[in-house]
């Protein structure tokens, strides 16, 4: 298998996809359901229900904030029992919609059929109709930075989409659920795509998937040959070696496209490629084709001492403790809980934080594993710098941050850091390169801002 990688840096963590053959299981409804309105990059969705409204499975819940934002539904039915703030996977408190769980009583509008609908039989679906339903869903990116899909498929007059490119990678080492995904909902998934590259008005698609997915991989290849050998569009397989970051989307589009996005604020748009998560073409379908918003996905629950780790589908709002529950319970000992994988996951403060819509995976990290090695003084080895996806110095980038030194982290290019922890991974002296790294982009990201709006 002739299996394409990125260019620059990248690690190979060990592999640890316990549940990789653990078919999906739809979890039970909570009892009490908590919707964070901060779910996606940009400003807070608005309640628009308030203390006592009763709501349907698929009932608006809050509205878009802004043009950078999304809203959000209920993914379950009964009474708002309050608008609140409560500890997101951030570890702040944060706005919230808390729903009392009565039944389960669907809005009539979602289309619950298993019936598969094709592009071809839906002549009324123009690319701004598309768009529009994407929009009104709520979709947003499903690989974890939730950045709305809409924006990306109406890219500024200055950019030209030419292919749509699927990221199938799973390149974190526990997680499991786009691999569940692919195996179960391919045929869902390719009609997503196409529904994206009418979207985007191009006709090349790509599915960027790692070689330790052959089954995916040759499940896709078969699927796309039957959907696409008769259509305008082209879609392509792409194998790819094992290598983290590699679902990074500036490493995806260098890996099947060979092409380099530039620092920020280029996006791959400005090199032609318009990057989605395959459990987002999945979220596209459901929506545009069933009508339904986006309130429930596909997460890995895993840990190596979790007694029954697995795959489920889940509805937003469900505490992350129902599923450690399902799964056997917390394991004795010292344990962390993630929010995600343990490479760009979130350590949580408690297992009360809801599931959201980026939340790929619950990754609890046990016994030795869960404590952090002492910080010894760095020995100038560079493994940082090698490992480094963006062609970065981390040593040089978190040391400055240590010290406040803002001005030189600009200089040097912090923003362009996609906090992936390649760097901290490698380092032999277990220094906190990412956490210092992460602060000063942080702030020196505010700091732009407030000299762009100083401008204005």
């Amino acid at each position: 298998m002739n299996a394409r990688t990125f260019s620059i840096g990248g690690i190979h963590p060990e592999e640890n996809k316990l549940t990789h053959e653990v078919a999906t299981q739809v979890a039970p409804l909570p009892k009490q359901a908590i919707f964070p309105l901060s779910q996606h990059i940009g400003a807070p969705a608005k309640p628009v229900v308030q203390k006592g409204d009763k709501v349907k499975v698929g009932t608006l819940l809050a509205e878009a904030g802004g043009f950078v934002s999304a809203p959000i539904y209920s993914s379950v039915s009964g009474t708002v029992f309050k608008v609140d703030s409560a500890v997101d996977a951030t570890g702040y408190r944060k706005p919230v919609i808390i729903i009392n769980v009565e039944g389960d009583e669907w809005e009539e509008s979602i289309d619950r059929s298993d019936k598969l609908e094709l592009v071809k039989d839906h002549p009324e679906l123009t690319p701004e109709e598309i768009v529009e339903r994407v929009k009104v869903a709520g979709v947003t990116g499903m690989g974890g930075a939730g950045f709305p899909t809409f924006i990306k498929l109406t890219p500024p007059p200055t950019a030209k989409a030419e292919c749509v490119i699927i990221n199938a990678v799973e390149c974190e080492p526990y997680i499991t659920a786009d691999y569940r995904l692919m195996m179960e909902k391919a045929d869902e998934i390719l009609v997503g795509l196409e529904l994206l590259m009418k979207a985007a008005k191009v006709t090349k698609g790509y599915i960027g998937i790692e070689t330790n997915k052959p089954a995916a991989i040759e499940l896709l290849t078969q699927k796309c040959a039957e959907a696409f050998s008769a259509s305008e569009y082209q879609v392509e397989v792409v194998p790819l070696k094992q290598r983290y970051p590699q679902g990074g989307e500036k490493q995806l589009v260098d890996a099947v496209i060979r092409r380099q996005v530039p620092a920020p604020p280029a996006i791959p748009v400005n090199v032609g490629a318009i990057v989605q998560n395959v459990g987002t073409a999945f979220a596209v379908y459901e929506a545009v084709m069933k009508h339904k918003p986006l309130f429930e996905r596909y997460t890995t629950v895993t840990g190596k001492r979790l007694q029954n780790p697995g795959n489920f589908l889940v509805r937003m709002g469900t505490p992350m403790q129902q599923l450690i529950d399902l799964c056997g319970g917390m394991p004795d000992g010292d344990n962390k809980l993630l929010a995600g994988g343990p490479m760009m996951g979130k350590a949580l403060t408690s297992t009360e934080v809801p599931i959201c819509k980026g939340t790929n995976s619950v990754t609890i990290i046990s016994g030795d594993e869960a404590r952090r090695k002492e910080p010894q003084p760095c020995i100038r080895c560079a493994k940082c710098v090698g490992a480094c996806p963006m062609g970065l110095e981390p040593y040089l980038l978190a040391k400055v941050s240590a010290v406040q030194n803002w001005e030189r982290a600009e200089q040097e290019d912090i923003v362009s850091c996609i906090e992936c922890g390649s760097c901290q991974f490698t380092c032999p002296a277990h220094r906190p390169l990412l956490d210092n790294i992460r602060l000063g982009k942080a702030t020196v990201m505010g700091i732009i801002r407030s000299r762009a709006a100083a401008k204005k």
